[in-house]
């Protein structure tokens, strides 16, 4: 393996990979893999690491620490629902109270009906 040095003219960063060859049978032809490694600083001259899309290494979030974020989310989006649903719980209790009374009137205005239509 040799590490290859490319300068990026859009850019004006030299990159540096890890190049890597081999003999393709099928095409009878020689092949290289690479893979970066970093960029070269302007200043010192030294390899910065990168995460291999050309950016700055950053300390990832742990998974513990991502699961334990991502349950945190999850409790109060639950805690936000149940909220919800007890509000429509109650909503709904009221409205079935006011369907019961709209109900009993309704009941009273037929007998007074029938009881008019009996004495005619």
């Amino acid at each position: 393996m040799t590490q290859i040095k490319q300068y990026d003219k859009r850019t004006g960063i030299t990159y540096v990979y890890e190049s890597e060859s081999y003999w393709d049978k099928d095409k009878k032809q020689p092949r290289s893999i690479r893979k970066l490694i970093g960029k070269v600083d302007e200043k010192t001259g030294e390899i910065v690491p990168t995460d291999g899309r050309g950016k700055k290494r950053t300390e990832k979030m742990k998974p513990a620490s991502r699961d334990a974020a991502l349950c945190e989310e999850l409790k109060l989006k639950l805690q936000e629902k149940d909220i919800l649903i007890n509000q429509l719980i109650a909503k709904n209790k009221a409205l079935e109270k006011w369907q019961a009374t709209i109900l009993k009137e309704i009941k009273g205005i037929l007998l007074k009906y029938e009881e008019g239509s009996r004495y005619q």
